[in-house]
Order: structure tokens, then sequence, then C-alpha cells
């Protein structure tokens, strides 16, 4: 028994609730627990490449917002993994070949190299063979992750690639109660419970996760009842809204960069508003001196919204990488308010 019990102190140590963890340890990811020790296991195996041929590559694929980039960046900020490779770089499509001249400075230094590449558009497959080609002599143990919300990607990989998809419906439940309820006992307000029951049925069949974040921040200030319904009620109608006019729901209607209708959401709807979802990043830096409004603030309070520009933070992540979720919002004195996208962290696009 002694030894079976030092046998399991070295054994990684598993949550006994994995699905509240997150509330007990700040930097604990929700969910995505195969997949992450998948990927862990990927990065940390010794055996899957041979010396002189290029690295291993996995691919990470799924839609906008459900969690790839913090699944990878959680695995990297593993111990084991940062131990395990002297050198971790973070490219995008853009510069795919600056691996070349980090390598070269730091060749003499470096063991093994985790590559982690994010696409937000397709790449020329002649650029992708040469990029593959640069990175063939690194060292045995060199790892390639790709990210990206294309399928297309997934032929790219040398082993079998990680899907991404939204939680099931069991899970959002789970997050989204937690979220809504904080350190609250749900059990003391069983009308709230049956309101959460419906709200995630509506955010897990149309929504990201960005939103329930969002809306589960704002129904956490404020236990009422009323206010819970009267919640409901607007994702409903901008839910029924946006089937009728544009025949999706928010989340595929911005997944395809088309116009997404949030007027409902606004406590006091007046001029349509209107949002657009935008693969193009815009520099955040640019825009430090406008004032910064978070969606609670605007839903829960008309008073809130700034005179003229500012950005509008839809929620900013507590966890590596930190993305934040922002808006640009211009002063608009016509009738549609156009959002356009203003990107946080390591983020191309953002569906709500």
């Amino acid at each position: 028994m002694a030894e079976f019990v030092v046998l399991l102190g070295g054994c990684e140590r598993l949550s006994r609730r994995p699905y509240d963890a997150h509330l007990y340890i700040d930097n604990f990811m929700f969910g995505r627990h195969a997949e992450k020790q998948r990927l862990l296991n990927f990065l940390l195996d010794q055996n899957n490449s041979a010396t002189g041929s290029p690295p291993p590559v996995l691919s990470v694929i799924g839609g906008p917002s459900v969690g790839k980039r913090t699944l990878v960046a959680h695995v990297c900020s593993d111990k084991r993994v940062t131990s395990h490779f002297s050198l971790i770089l973070h490219l995008n499509e853009g510069d795919l070949f600056r691996v070349q001249e980090e390598h070269e400075s730091r060749r003499a230094a470096e063991g093994k190299v985790l590559i982690v590449v994010e696409f937000d558009s397709v790449v020329d497959e002649e650029d992708w063979v040469k990029f593959y080609s640069s990175v063939t002599n690194l060292k045995k143990g060199s790892k390639v992750v790709i990210i990206s919300n294309l399928r297309k990607f997934d032929t790219f990989a040398t082993v079998k690639p990680i899907f991404l998809s939204t939680l099931p419906y069991a899970e959002f439940r789970y997050l989204f109660k937690i979220l809504a309820f904080g350190s609250t006992n749900p059990m003391e307000h069983p009308q709230l419970l049956k309101i959460v029951d419906e709200l995630s049925k509506e955010l897990q069949l149309g929504w990201s996760l960005v939103t329930a974040n969002a809306l589960g921040e704002a129904l956490r200030t404020n236990l009422d009842v009323r206010f819970w319904l009267c919640m409901l009620n607007r994702i409903r109608r901008t839910s029924e809204r946006n089937m009728s006019v544009f025949g999706a729901y928010p989340r595929a209607l911005a997944e395809r960069g088309d116009h997404v209708d949030m007027t409902d959401l606004e406590l006091t709807p007046g001029a349509p508003f209107h949002f657009v979802w935008s693969r193009k990043a815009h520099d955040i830096s640019v825009k430090k001196e406008l004032p910064k409004v978070t969606v609670r603030e605007l839903m829960v309070d008309p008073t809130a919204r700034p005179k003229g520009e500012f950005i509008m933070i839809i929620w900013q992540s507590r966890i590596p990488p930190h993305t934040c979720f922002g808006h640009f919002v211009p002063n608009c004195d016509q009738g549609m308010r156009q959002h356009v996208l203003l990107s946080g962290r390591k983020r191309r696009g953002l569906p709500l």
C-alpha cells in the first residue's frame, strides 16, 4: 500500500469535481479534458518523429470562440510542456518564415522547439510546403501545432486532428448556471433555476460562450426574477428577429460575417442596433483614449452609453491568452449603429 501511495503521488491529479473546479482554481479551463490530454500527450511524446524528418503536426480545428486558442495556451503553460521545450514560438500566417530567423538566432542554445501557427484564412500550399521543409532540421522531439477555423488545415496534420465544437448542453448549462449564480446557492432560487434552463437552451442553440459569459455576469449582479425574465425575453426576441430577417441564429450569422440584429438586447431599444463580425484585425492601441464600457453595463443601465465613440468590452478572458473581446463603436447619428470589430489579443474575429 505504501508503494501504491508513492505511485499515485507521481500521477497527474484530476479534479474531483471537474465541472466546477474553475471556481476554485483561477487558471482552470472549463471542460475539454479529453482534448487537453490528447494535446498534452502529443507534445510530450518522444517517439512520434524520426531524426532528420519534419516535426509532427497536430491541427486544432473549430469554429470561432469555441476555445481553440485557450486550449492551446492552457496546455502550453503547463510546466511539463515549458520544461520539455526550450523554445515555444507563436506565429500567424503573415510571419510563417520568421521561424527560420528565430531558429537560426537561437540554434546554439535551444533544444526541442514547439511552433504554434494560427491561420485565419487559407494559406497557399506552396507556402506551407516551404515552411514545413524549413523546420526539418529542428531537433528530434520538436512539434508543430496549427490553430484554425478552417477544416482545410486538417490535411496539413500528420496525426489525427483535434476538432472542437460547442459544449454539449449538459456542460453548457452547468457552466452558465455557475456564471449566473456565482457564489449564490442556486437551490435557494428555484424560479431562477428554471430561467437558467431556458436561457441555456437559447444560448447553446444560437449563441457563443462569449455571450454566455457576458450575460452570466449581468445576471449575477441582479438576482431578481423579473430582471432574469426580461433578459430571457430579450435573448429570445433577438434570436427570433434574426431567424425571421436573415434566416439564421446570431452565432451562424456572425461566423459568416453577416449582419446580426441586436436591437432587442438593449434595455431601451431605439434605433436599429446591428453588429457586423469582421475577420480583419484592428489596432486597439489607437483607441486607448476612448472611454470603455462593458456590455453588462449597457445591458442593465441605458445611461451607461457614452456620448460619441467608445469601446464596448464584451468580455475578457481570465486565463491565458487573456483574450479581450471588444468592439469599436463609432459615433453614429444615423438610424443604424454599425459596430466594427476591434480585435483583442490573439483574436481575428468575434461572434456574439
